[in-house]
Protein backbone atom coordinates (compact mmCIF):
# COMPACT_ATOMS: atom_id res chain seq x y z
CA UNK A 1 0.00 0.00 0.00
CA UNK A 2 1.42 3.32 -1.00
CA UNK A 3 2.66 5.75 1.87
CA UNK A 4 1.75 8.61 -0.35
CA UNK A 5 -1.74 10.04 -0.93
CA UNK A 6 -1.87 12.94 -2.85
CA UNK A 7 -3.44 16.63 -2.16
CA UNK A 8 -6.56 17.86 -2.91
CA UNK A 9 -4.35 20.40 -4.50
CA UNK A 10 -2.20 18.59 -6.43
CA UNK A 11 -5.04 16.92 -7.69
CA UNK A 12 -6.82 20.22 -8.35
CA UNK A 13 -3.76 21.29 -10.91
CA UNK A 14 -3.22 18.53 -12.59
CA UNK A 15 -7.08 18.24 -13.81
CA UNK A 16 -6.54 22.19 -14.45
CA UNK A 17 -3.41 21.95 -17.02
CA UNK A 18 -5.80 18.87 -18.71
CA UNK A 19 -8.43 20.89 -18.75
CA UNK A 20 -6.61 23.61 -20.44
CA UNK A 21 -3.58 22.40 -21.61
CA UNK A 22 -1.60 25.12 -20.95
CA UNK A 23 0.07 25.70 -17.69
CA UNK A 24 0.03 29.52 -17.80
CA UNK A 25 -3.98 29.05 -18.36
CA UNK A 26 -4.66 26.39 -15.98
CA UNK A 27 -2.08 28.51 -12.98
CA UNK A 28 -4.68 31.47 -13.56
CA UNK A 29 -7.83 29.15 -13.68
CA UNK A 30 -6.43 27.87 -10.20
CA UNK A 31 -5.35 31.49 -8.98
CA UNK A 32 -2.11 30.73 -8.41
CA UNK A 33 1.31 31.52 -10.19
CA UNK A 34 2.19 29.14 -13.05
CA UNK A 35 5.62 27.87 -11.26
CA UNK A 36 3.63 27.28 -8.13
CA UNK A 37 1.07 25.11 -10.38
CA UNK A 38 3.75 23.40 -12.08
CA UNK A 39 5.61 22.66 -9.23
CA UNK A 40 2.90 20.88 -7.72
CA UNK A 41 2.23 18.31 -10.52
CA UNK A 42 6.20 17.74 -10.73
CA UNK A 43 5.98 16.99 -6.87
CA UNK A 44 2.93 14.48 -7.14
CA UNK A 45 4.57 12.89 -10.39
CA UNK A 46 8.14 12.82 -8.36
CA UNK A 47 6.37 10.86 -5.03
CA UNK A 48 4.26 8.68 -7.15
CA UNK A 49 7.13 7.81 -9.34
CA UNK A 50 5.30 8.42 -12.34
CA UNK A 51 5.21 10.35 -15.59
CA UNK A 52 1.83 11.91 -16.00
CA UNK A 53 2.72 14.92 -18.29
CA UNK A 54 5.07 14.84 -21.16
CA UNK A 55 6.38 18.59 -21.74
CA UNK A 56 7.91 19.80 -24.02
CA UNK A 57 8.35 23.63 -25.55
CA UNK A 58 4.92 23.86 -27.55
CA UNK A 59 2.79 21.32 -26.34
CA UNK A 60 1.63 19.14 -23.11
CA UNK A 61 0.69 15.58 -23.29
CA UNK A 62 -0.78 13.68 -20.90
CA UNK A 63 0.69 10.37 -20.92
CA UNK A 64 -2.34 7.14 -20.97
CA UNK A 65 -1.82 6.14 -17.08
CA UNK A 66 -2.05 10.34 -17.23
CA UNK A 67 -5.31 10.33 -18.27
CA UNK A 68 -6.29 7.44 -16.19
CA UNK A 69 -5.17 9.37 -12.87
CA UNK A 70 -7.48 12.73 -14.20
CA UNK A 71 -10.13 10.45 -14.93
CA UNK A 72 -10.01 9.43 -11.31
CA UNK A 73 -9.08 12.88 -9.77
CA UNK A 74 -12.59 13.63 -10.97
CA UNK A 75 -14.16 11.63 -8.95
CA UNK A 76 -12.08 12.01 -5.73
CA UNK A 77 -12.52 15.89 -6.31
CA UNK A 78 -16.20 15.62 -7.15
CA UNK A 79 -16.53 13.41 -3.83
CA UNK A 80 -14.49 15.76 -1.82
CA UNK A 81 -17.18 18.66 -2.87
CA UNK A 82 -19.66 16.41 -1.84
CA UNK A 83 -18.48 16.18 1.40
CA UNK A 84 -18.63 19.85 2.16
CA UNK A 85 -21.59 20.26 0.39
CA UNK A 86 -22.96 17.54 3.38
CA UNK A 87 -21.76 20.16 6.04
CA UNK A 88 -23.26 22.96 4.01
CA UNK A 89 -26.72 21.21 3.65
CA UNK A 90 -26.52 20.64 7.35
CA UNK A 91 -26.65 24.68 8.13
CA UNK A 92 -28.56 27.38 6.36
CA UNK A 93 -30.55 27.13 3.08
CA UNK A 94 -29.08 28.93 0.44
CA UNK A 95 -25.94 30.34 2.39
CA UNK A 96 -22.53 30.41 1.03
CA UNK A 97 -21.42 29.50 -1.78
CA UNK A 98 -22.99 27.93 -5.00
CA UNK A 99 -21.74 27.53 -8.32
CA UNK A 100 -24.57 27.29 -11.57
CA UNK A 101 -23.73 26.78 -15.08
CA UNK A 102 -26.64 28.10 -17.26
CA UNK A 103 -27.26 27.92 -21.37
CA UNK A 104 -27.36 30.75 -23.36
CA UNK A 105 -30.40 30.67 -24.67
CA UNK A 106 -31.80 31.21 -21.12
CA UNK A 107 -29.00 33.16 -19.41
CA UNK A 108 -29.89 36.75 -20.87
CA UNK A 109 -33.56 36.15 -20.64
CA UNK A 110 -34.01 34.41 -16.89
CA UNK A 111 -31.71 35.70 -14.89
CA UNK A 112 -32.37 39.42 -14.89
CA UNK A 113 -35.46 38.01 -13.47
CA UNK A 114 -34.16 36.04 -10.87
CA UNK A 115 -31.24 37.41 -9.60
CA UNK A 116 -32.51 40.66 -7.66
CA UNK A 117 -35.34 38.45 -6.05
CA UNK A 118 -32.54 36.50 -4.78
CA UNK A 119 -30.34 38.65 -3.59
CA UNK A 120 -33.53 40.60 -2.12
CA UNK A 121 -34.74 37.53 -0.18
CA UNK A 122 -30.92 35.18 0.10
CA UNK A 123 -28.38 37.85 0.87
CA UNK A 124 -26.30 34.95 2.23
CA UNK A 125 -26.31 33.23 -1.08
CA UNK A 126 -23.33 33.66 -3.05
CA UNK A 127 -23.97 32.98 -6.47
CA UNK A 128 -21.63 32.16 -9.17
CA UNK A 129 -23.05 31.92 -12.70
CA UNK A 130 -21.03 30.77 -15.95
CA UNK A 131 -23.17 30.70 -19.14
CA UNK A 132 -21.92 27.59 -21.34
CA UNK A 133 -23.56 25.33 -24.00
CA UNK A 134 -25.79 22.40 -23.04
CA UNK A 135 -22.78 20.25 -23.53
CA UNK A 136 -19.96 21.77 -21.50
CA UNK A 137 -22.43 22.63 -18.72
CA UNK A 138 -23.43 18.79 -17.95
CA UNK A 139 -19.49 18.31 -18.41
CA UNK A 140 -18.83 20.86 -15.83
CA UNK A 141 -22.06 19.69 -13.31
CA UNK A 142 -20.45 15.72 -13.72
CA UNK A 143 -16.66 17.12 -12.92
CA UNK A 144 -17.71 19.45 -10.02
CA UNK A 145 -16.87 22.47 -11.82
CA UNK A 146 -20.63 23.55 -11.39
CA UNK A 147 -23.15 22.49 -8.39
CA UNK A 148 -26.03 22.81 -10.26
CA UNK A 149 -27.46 24.11 -14.41
CA UNK A 150 -30.18 25.85 -15.51
CA UNK A 151 -30.80 23.97 -19.09
CA UNK A 152 -33.45 22.96 -21.38
CA UNK A 153 -35.04 19.33 -21.95
CA UNK A 154 -34.21 17.27 -23.58
CA UNK A 155 -30.94 17.00 -23.28
CA UNK A 156 -28.54 14.04 -22.51
CA UNK A 157 -27.77 14.67 -18.84
CA UNK A 158 -26.33 11.24 -17.44
CA UNK A 159 -27.18 10.23 -13.65
CA UNK A 160 -28.93 13.95 -12.44
CA UNK A 161 -31.58 14.78 -10.75
CA UNK A 162 -34.65 17.70 -12.41
CA UNK A 163 -36.97 20.67 -10.74
CA UNK A 164 -39.27 21.85 -12.97
CA UNK A 165 -38.79 25.48 -13.41
CA UNK A 166 -41.25 26.02 -16.74
CA UNK A 167 -42.40 25.05 -20.17
CA UNK A 168 -40.99 27.37 -23.03
CA UNK A 169 -42.95 26.91 -26.31
CA UNK A 170 -40.87 27.70 -29.50
CA UNK A 171 -42.00 30.08 -31.91
CA UNK A 172 -41.38 30.82 -35.90
CA UNK A 173 -39.79 34.50 -36.50
CA UNK A 174 -39.90 35.72 -39.82
CA UNK A 175 -39.36 39.66 -41.21
CA UNK A 176 -42.69 41.38 -41.21
CA UNK A 177 -45.42 40.33 -43.98
CA UNK A 178 -43.60 37.34 -44.60
CA UNK A 179 -45.82 35.62 -45.04
CA UNK A 180 -48.78 38.35 -45.85
CA UNK A 181 -51.32 36.67 -44.29
CA UNK A 182 -49.70 34.77 -41.30
CA UNK A 183 -51.86 31.82 -39.70
CA UNK A 184 -51.95 32.08 -36.09
CA UNK A 185 -49.85 28.88 -35.89
CA UNK A 186 -46.65 28.23 -38.48
CA UNK A 187 -46.74 24.58 -39.27
CA UNK A 188 -43.41 22.80 -39.74
CA UNK A 189 -44.16 22.03 -43.44
CA UNK A 190 -44.64 26.17 -43.85
CA UNK A 191 -40.88 26.76 -42.95
CA UNK A 192 -38.14 26.99 -46.43
CA UNK A 193 -35.41 24.17 -45.88
CA UNK A 194 -32.79 26.74 -47.48
CA UNK A 195 -34.11 29.67 -44.91
CA UNK A 196 -34.06 28.35 -41.85
CA UNK A 197 -31.27 29.82 -39.31
CA UNK A 198 -30.12 27.95 -36.23
CA UNK A 199 -27.53 28.39 -33.71
CA UNK A 200 -24.43 26.34 -34.07
CA UNK A 201 -23.56 23.30 -32.74
CA UNK A 202 -23.46 22.99 -29.13
CA UNK A 203 -26.72 24.67 -28.16
CA UNK A 204 -29.81 22.64 -27.41
CA UNK A 205 -32.24 24.77 -29.00
CA UNK A 206 -30.73 23.67 -32.44
CA UNK A 207 -31.88 19.85 -31.57
CA UNK A 208 -35.35 20.56 -30.25
CA UNK A 209 -35.66 23.12 -33.28
CA UNK A 210 -35.20 20.18 -35.57
CA UNK A 211 -37.02 17.67 -33.36
CA UNK A 212 -39.98 19.95 -33.33
CA UNK A 213 -40.11 19.88 -37.19
CA UNK A 214 -40.06 16.47 -37.64
CA UNK A 215 -38.69 16.84 -40.78
CA UNK A 216 -35.02 15.36 -41.58
CA UNK A 217 -34.32 17.42 -44.83
CA UNK A 218 -34.01 20.89 -42.25
CA UNK A 219 -31.22 18.83 -40.58
CA UNK A 220 -29.32 18.38 -43.74
CA UNK A 221 -30.01 22.06 -44.84
CA UNK A 222 -30.45 24.11 -42.37
CA UNK A 223 -28.07 27.49 -42.46
CA UNK A 224 -26.64 26.35 -38.88
CA UNK A 225 -24.43 30.01 -38.57
CA UNK A 226 -25.44 31.95 -35.69
CA UNK A 227 -23.50 31.91 -32.88
CA UNK A 228 -26.58 33.87 -30.49
CA UNK A 229 -30.52 34.46 -30.55
CA UNK A 230 -29.67 38.08 -30.67
CA UNK A 231 -27.50 37.43 -33.99
CA UNK A 232 -30.37 35.14 -35.48
CA UNK A 233 -32.92 38.06 -34.68
CA UNK A 234 -30.36 40.32 -36.32
CA UNK A 235 -30.14 38.27 -39.37
CA UNK A 236 -33.92 37.78 -39.88
CA UNK A 237 -34.11 41.32 -39.37
CA UNK A 238 -32.16 41.84 -42.45
CA UNK A 239 -33.93 39.55 -45.07
CA UNK A 240 -31.54 36.44 -44.42
CA UNK A 241 -34.15 34.14 -43.50
CA UNK A 242 -36.42 32.74 -40.58
CA UNK A 243 -35.37 31.42 -37.64
CA UNK A 244 -36.83 29.84 -34.19
CA UNK A 245 -36.86 31.28 -30.70
CA UNK A 246 -38.14 30.09 -27.02
CA UNK A 247 -41.13 32.16 -25.83
CA UNK A 248 -38.88 33.22 -22.99
CA UNK A 249 -36.76 35.64 -25.25
CA UNK A 250 -40.10 37.28 -26.39
CA UNK A 251 -41.16 38.20 -22.99
CA UNK A 252 -37.72 39.51 -22.13
CA UNK A 253 -38.26 42.07 -25.24
CA UNK A 254 -35.77 40.08 -27.94
CA UNK A 255 -37.93 41.28 -30.88
CA UNK A 256 -37.88 45.28 -29.70
CA UNK A 257 -36.61 47.89 -32.32
CA UNK A 258 -36.96 45.49 -35.21
CA UNK A 259 -39.02 44.51 -38.03
CA UNK A 260 -39.47 40.94 -37.03
CA UNK A 261 -42.61 39.16 -35.60
CA UNK A 262 -43.11 35.89 -34.17
CA UNK A 263 -45.50 32.86 -34.39
CA UNK A 264 -46.10 29.88 -32.37
CA UNK A 265 -44.62 26.43 -34.27
CA UNK A 266 -47.40 23.78 -34.66
CA UNK A 267 -45.88 20.55 -33.93
CA UNK A 268 -46.00 18.05 -31.10
CA UNK A 269 -42.76 18.99 -29.82
CA UNK A 270 -42.91 22.38 -30.14
CA UNK A 271 -41.90 23.06 -26.77
CA UNK A 272 -39.03 22.78 -24.60
CA UNK A 273 -39.01 22.01 -20.65
CA UNK A 274 -36.50 24.31 -18.28
CA UNK A 275 -35.10 22.63 -15.56
CA UNK A 276 -32.62 23.00 -12.88
CA UNK A 277 -30.18 20.10 -12.50
CA UNK A 278 -27.74 18.67 -10.13
CA UNK A 279 -26.03 15.36 -9.39
CA UNK A 280 -27.98 12.62 -8.22
CA UNK A 281 -28.28 11.69 -4.43
CA UNK A 282 -26.32 15.25 -4.08
CA UNK A 283 -26.70 16.14 0.00
CA UNK A 284 -27.52 19.22 -1.29
CA UNK A 285 -30.61 18.12 -3.27
CA UNK A 286 -33.32 19.60 -0.95
CA UNK A 287 -31.72 22.92 -1.19
CA UNK A 288 -31.34 22.84 -4.86
CA UNK A 289 -34.97 21.76 -4.86
CA UNK A 290 -35.57 25.27 -2.66
CA UNK A 291 -33.64 27.02 -5.40
CA UNK A 292 -35.85 25.86 -8.27
CA UNK A 293 -38.82 27.46 -6.53
CA UNK A 294 -37.11 30.67 -5.99
CA UNK A 295 -36.81 30.67 -9.60
CA UNK A 296 -39.91 29.73 -10.41
CA UNK A 297 -41.16 32.89 -8.49
CA UNK A 298 -38.98 35.08 -10.15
Amino acid sequence: MSTYLPTIKQLQYLVALHEHGHFGRAAEASFVSQSTLSAGIRELESLLGVTLVERSRRVIRFTPLGNQVVEKAHRLLREAEELSELVLAAGKPLSGELRMSVIPTIAPFLLPRMLPRLRRERPDLKLFLREEPSQDAIASLHQGRADCVLLALPFPTGEVDTAHIADDRLFVAMPEGEPRDPPDEIPAAMIDDGRLLLLEDGHCLKEHALAACNRPGLRANAAMIGTSLHTLVQMVDNGLGVTMLPEMALEAGILRDTQVVARPLKAKAATREIVLAWRRNSPRSEEFRLLAEEVRAG
